[in-house]
């Protein structure tokens, strides 16, 4: 099983997306500044996660998420103006 999910920074505009098979491990990296693409930008909050049952599968909703219309929908998350749930 894999988790596609969206971090949010705490501390600056930044939306994060990605797909790990341990989402809790993964946060962790984030927040501790193991990531060079993240570090930055940390600490995050999980906006959004997403479990599905293939690698394929959650490149393929990773894709979306990081897409123009996906990034609208997370950012619409951090304003309040739309659930967590996943648009399928």
């Amino acid at each position: 099983m894999y988790t596609v999910y969206a971090i949010s920074s705490k501390s600056r505009k930044y939306i994060y997306v990605g797909l790990t098979s341990d989402l809790e491990r993964r946060l962790k990296q984030h927040n501790n500044g193991y990531e060079k693409t993240t570090k930055p930008y940390a600490p995050f909050v999980l906006l959004y996660q997403e479990k599905v049952n293939t690698r394929v599968e959650a490149r393929k909703r990773e894709k979306y998420w990081k897409s123009g219309v996906g990034k609208e929908k997370l950012k619409a998350m951090i304003d309040g103006n739309a659930g967590l749930s996943a648009d399928r």
